[in-house]
């Protein structure tokens, strides 16, 4: 029977100990609000089983900074225009680029590269990653990267799942390999149809941010059009466009759970 009230008497004690640390927490988030939860979340990442692993969707600065990109598996005809904007303005870019595109645009690729952009890859036949075998995905990168270095001398690191399309063992995979999955957090939609060239300069403009990654396409119909102004509003607004590598930590950062890049603190 005195056991049995030594238990009873603890359990309420911790009862109370959860309670009281309950509150302290909640007060706490109340006061100081998202602060809290962002600097937690790497502790979290790893105490939530099943947590969702995450490719680069921005990065977490304050620095008036922003990276664009290209993604190429069809089609060239915009590709001399968005260069010379690119130029006109002194900025460099990352490409993403597949083989199928690559296999039908060497030139432009090696033109790419010769203005100074980075590449990154971008798979070989831009398939489903969520469907393939680590082996097939394997190859995807393996080939790409190889192509890539063929084509333009260029030793790809970065890449991005075709459709945005990824799940943990994607990730697994292209992080055992050595290379760096990348997403973005500002999506032009300038691949689809009805989209205009207004479309595109509002998807951008209106949700510009410091660490941001902007997804545009090589072909899109209207990119190039869109281009000139989005460069001109970033530009007043104080930012620099620099390429994706540049942009991100590449070492001592974990990935939170909305896909920002952010630095380990230091104890």
């Amino acid at each position: 029977m005195i056991d049995i009230l030594k238990v009873f008497f603890l359990s309420k004690r911790n009862i109370a100990k959860l309670f009281l640390i309950t509150i302290i927490i909640v007060c706490t988030l109340g006061v100081f609000g998202q602060p809290i939860l962002q600097q937690t979340s790497e502790a979290l990442s790893v105490l939530v089983p099943g947590s969702k692993l995450k490719p680069i969707y921005f990065v977490n600065t304050q620095e008036k900074k922003i990276a664009i990109s290209f993604d190429a598996t069809w089609g060239a005809e915009y590709t001399p225009k968005i260069l010379n904007i690119l130029e006109e303005y002194n900025i460099k870019t990352t490409f993403f680029l597949t083989n199928i595109w690559l296999k039908e645009y060497p030139d432009a690729a090696k033109t790419i590269r010769m203005a100074g952009h980075e590449i990154g890859m971008h798979s070989v036949t831009h398939p489903h990653f969520n469907q393939l075998s680590e082996e097939q995905m394997t190859y995807e990168l393996q080939k790409n990267k190889e192509k890539i270095e063929e084509v333009t001398g260029f030793s790809a690191k970065l890449f991005r799942p075709p459709f945005g399309e990824y799940n943990n063992k994607v990730i697994q995979v292209i992080e055992s390999l050595g290379y760096i999955p990348i997403q973005w957090s500002i999506d032009s939609l300038d691949w689809m149809e009805d989209k205009s060239k207004q479309d595109i300069i509002n998807r951008v403009t209106k949700n510009l941010h410091p660490g941001a990654i902007v997804l545009f396409h090589n072909n899109g119909r209207y990119t190039a059009d869109a281009l000139e102004e989005i460069i001109q509003y970033v530009y007043e607004q104080g930012y620099e466009i620099i390429p994706i590598s540049q942009l991100i930590y590449q070492d001592n950062y974990f990935i939170d759970h909305q896909g920002a890049q952010r630095l380990k603190k230091v104890n």
